[in-house]
Parts: structure tokens; sequence; C-alpha cells
């Protein structure tokens, strides 16, 4: 079974970068992963997504041109850079594995979840 812990979560200003960590403790190179977000009150929906072998991604329209996905097979991981980051971008961030084989869109498509790491951007 796949167990995936972010890291890189913190307190940022407006205008600020972080890149977000998600490793496996276990190989996960053969899986789709996705990051998603939940603020409070609202729900958790997907915001980037890489296939298993990195050539394709997905980035929700809101991030397009500040996040970037990627990912290293070697090191079993999966990042998140975002820059020029925004207040509507404070949430709890998720990342996600799917046996999917492609780009895995949809929320029911992942089948392991990590805890989450908290992103808090100041005005």
């Amino acid at each position: 079974q796949v167990q995936l812990v972010e890291s890189g979560g913190g307190l940022v200003q407006a205008g600020g970068s972080l890149r977000l960590s998600c490793a496996s403790t276990r190989t996960f190179r053969h899986y789709a992963v996705g990051w998603f977000r939940q603020a409070p009150g609202k729900e958790r929906d997907l915001v980037a997504a890489i296939n298993w072998s990195g050539v394709s991604t997905y980035l929700v329209d809101s991030v397009k041109g500040r996040f970037t996905i990627s990912r290293d097979n070697a090191k079993d991981t999966v990042y998140l850079q975002m820059d020029s980051l925004k207040p509507e971008d404070t949430a709890v961030y998720y990342c996600a594995a799917s046996t999917s084989w492609g780009v895995a869109s949809e929320r029911y498509e992942y089948d392991y979840w990590g805890q989450g790491t908290q992103v808090t951007v100041s005005s």
C-alpha cells in the first residue's frame, strides 16, 4: 500500500514562492499523482496532476502560469512549485496517487492520500 507524505508548506507573503513535495514510503513511479487543496468550508479540489511518466500534466486555470507540477521517479517524489502566490491560494494541500494510466482528473480516481500540508499566503 502506498503511503504519501507531504512537506514544504508554510506561511508566505503574497507574491512569494513555496515548493511542496510528496514522497512515498514505497515506490509509486507507476502511479499518477495529483495535488488537491481544501480551504475552510470549501470542497477539496484538484489543482494539478501528472501522469506516471511525467510527460502529461494538468493545471487548473486559476494556477496556470504560476504553479508547476513535476516528478522525480528515481526519488519517488512529486513536486508542486508554487510561484506568485495569492491569498486565495491559502488552503491545506494534499497529494494523492491513482492507478490511472494517464492524468487522473477526477477525485474518485485517487486511491491513496497524504495527510496534507498547510499553505498560508498573507496579503
